[in-house]
């Protein structure tokens, strides 16, 4: 009894191959947990795309996956001198977001990120000047730009990328190359318009891997299920069954991500007010679980286990049985599963 994510592969293929004609020199990322699809298979997809680079998060993923993918593999993660060595071969693309960092690495090929409005890392404006000497000691590759998601404030991405490519012109640097995050194919075909020297590629992870939500689902197997009565008492707490109905316990614990939600900005007093209504009912023990049953979304009975949640589903619902599978709407990037299965989804 597992917790599975089911993929529909024809159709998260045929998405996949949608995106891939949208971004011409696309560079599939694979990092973390591989978007909930593990580093193997995505490894494998890259290769069936039949691309020649993919784009990691750190210099660990890479060494796990130069076994796995055969062509170029960009570190995402900027160097740092201070960095643990992990041995590399030289088809791997290291980022630099620091003139230091450039210096760091003599003989290796390169991409320079430069500081956009995340500022997060990169090299600076007034440090541009500082790039010619360090650059040659490097194989540059070319330069990058992470952009945010969302612009609150209005500003255009495009005319972003475009001050630092005319900063990146006045300091004479080349441009044969920029990588970028977080483009719609709309407007790299304006940035491709205005600079047609210049390869401008999209490091893709979400849109790829994850952009046809109606392509996976989640759903955890039912161990086993217990009827109750009002008030009996049950779990590691010895709490109280809030109503008659059953127990279940279903594959799908804090080991696979179960119960472990990241923070979200909210925007809006509705958002606000969901937030506030969801913590005042988990201080009186009321949270409410990730898994569908009977077409409504259950709560923990008890707080999630390690492998294993245990909900409470209500006597006027439809009895779970040992064996059914529970939706679970969990997010992909913080999500372990058992297993794999390739079928078409059910809906």
């Amino acid at each position: 009894m597992a917790l599975t994510l089911y993929v529909d592969t024809d159709r998260w293929r045929a998405h996949q191959r949608s995106i891939v004609a949208d971004f011409p020199g696309l560079v599939p990322v694979c990092k973390g947990n591989g978007y909930g699809f593990g580093h193997d298979r995505l490894s494998e997809e890259v290769s069936l795309l039949e691309m020649e680079m993919l784009a990691v998060g750190t210099t660990y993923e890479a060494e796990a996956m130069k076994d796995r993918f055969s062509g170029d593999i960009l570190v995402l993660t900027p160097y740092r001198r201070t960095e643990e060595p992990v041995p590399l071969p030289d088809r791997v693309v290291r980022s630099a977001s620091s003139v230091d960092g450039v210096y760091g690495l003599v003989g290796s090929r390169v991409v320079v990120e430069v500081m956009s409005s995340m500022r997060r890392h990169g090299v600076a404006p007034q440090d541009l000047g500082k790039l010619h000497a360090a650059l040659d000691d490097v194989r540059l590759e070319g330069f990058a730009i992470h952009l945010p998601l969302d612009r609150t404030d209005g500003t255009d991405a495009v005319e972003e990328v475009i001050e630092w490519m005319d900063r990146l012109r006045a300091a004479r640097l080349p441009l044969d190359t920029m990588y970028v995050s977080h483009l719609t194919s709309e407007q790299l075909l304006r940035l491709r318009q205005q600079f047609p020297q210049t390869t401008f590629r999209a490091r893709i992870g979400t849109r790829l891997w994850l952009g046809d939500h109606g392509a996976t689902e989640y759903r955890g197997a039912v161990l086993d299920v217990t009827p109750v009565g009002k008030g009996d008492r049950f779990g590691y707490r010895q709490q109280k069954a809030p109503g008659d109905g059953w127990l279940a316990v279903v594959a799908g614990g804090t080991s696979h991500g179960v119960g472990l939600e990241a923070p979200k900005a909210l925007h809006g007093m509705t958002s606000r007010a969901k937030g506030m209504a969801r913590a005042s009912l988990a201080t009186v023990n009321r949270n409410l679980s990730p898994f569908v049953w009977d077409g409504k979304q259950r709560w923990f009975a008890e707080p999630p286990h390690m492998q294993v949640s245990i909900l409470f589903v209500p006597a006027e619902s439809k009895g779970p049985k040992v064996g059914d599978e529970f939706k679970a709407i969990l997010r992909h990037t913080t999500t372990q599963v058992d297993r794999v299965v390739d079928r078409p989804v059910d809906r």
